[in-house]
């Protein structure tokens, strides 16, 4: 069973997803918030596999509540999977929340099947950033990062194919279309993103993208890679 909680300003919005998550047999919804603040005290009290954080709340707004759940020294047990309740398909705080270890993204008018899908993705450990968002998140870097050098530490640790794999995944690529593009099986693309998260030790495919482009192995702006994979 996947227990969920949900935070949202607007009672009709939780209303709404409690209703529908709470009719699927392997969901439970624990609590529901008005507002960061009462966010961060029901998930320390009802420890929810996966948060639903919309991103613009009194009090407390979801980038600085989903900044203090992920990132509070001393927590004990797992920390939950936050999934941000936006509005619009980019918002201001993606890039911050992504740096805050949220695993994803989810427009307030997907549809229910697309809700349910989203909870179950995210709580399985994956990361939901659909490719327009992920373009348009490197776009927004683009304008307003500085440029970086590679960290050569970190990245020395990848082989060529994966640092290949990493640079398609930081442009917003599926696992499918990496595939098609270097003319692998999608189940092989699936083994080198898991590795690269393992060695660079990230959470997710969400972070990955981050760290493509604070490392400098994208260049902002660019659609390949700022170096080539060297050997090794």
């Amino acid at each position: 069973m996947t227990t969920v909680l949900i935070a949202d300003d607007q009672s009709m919005i939780r209303a709404g997803f409690a209703a529908l998550l709470a009719a699927q047999p392997d969901l439970e919804v624990v609590g529901e918030a008005a507002d960061g603040r009462e966010a961060i005290r029901l998930t320390r009290e009802t420890r929810p596999d996966v948060v639903l954080m919309d991103v613009r709340m009194p009090v407390l707004d979801g980038l600085a509540a989903t900044r203090e759940l992920l990132g509070a020294p001393g927590e004990s047990g797992p920390l939950p999977r936050v999934l941000m309740l936006t509005t619009f398909d980019i918002d201001d705080y993606v890039y911050e929340a992504l740096r805050a270890g949220a695993s994803g993204f989810l427009l307030k008018d997907a549809s229910p099947a697309d809700l349910i899908a989203a909870v179950r993705i995210v709580a399985a450990g994956d990361a939901l950033l659909a490719p327009s968002i992920t373009r348009r998140l490197i776009e927004d870097f683009a304008r307003n990062r500085p440029i970086t050098r590679p960290s050569s530490t970190r990245l020395g640790k990848l082989t060529p194919r994966e640092t290949e794999v990493l640079g398609l995944v930081a442009q917003g690529r599926s696992n499918g279309e990496i595939a098609a593009h270097l003319f692998l099986a999608e189940q092989t693309v699936k083994t080198h993103v898991s590795r690269i998260l393992d060695k660079l030790d990230l959470r997710d495919r969400a972070q990955a993208v981050v760290f493509a482009y604070e490392s400098g192995l994208i260049a902002p702006g660019g659609t390949g890679l700022s170096r080539p994979p060297q050997p090794g």
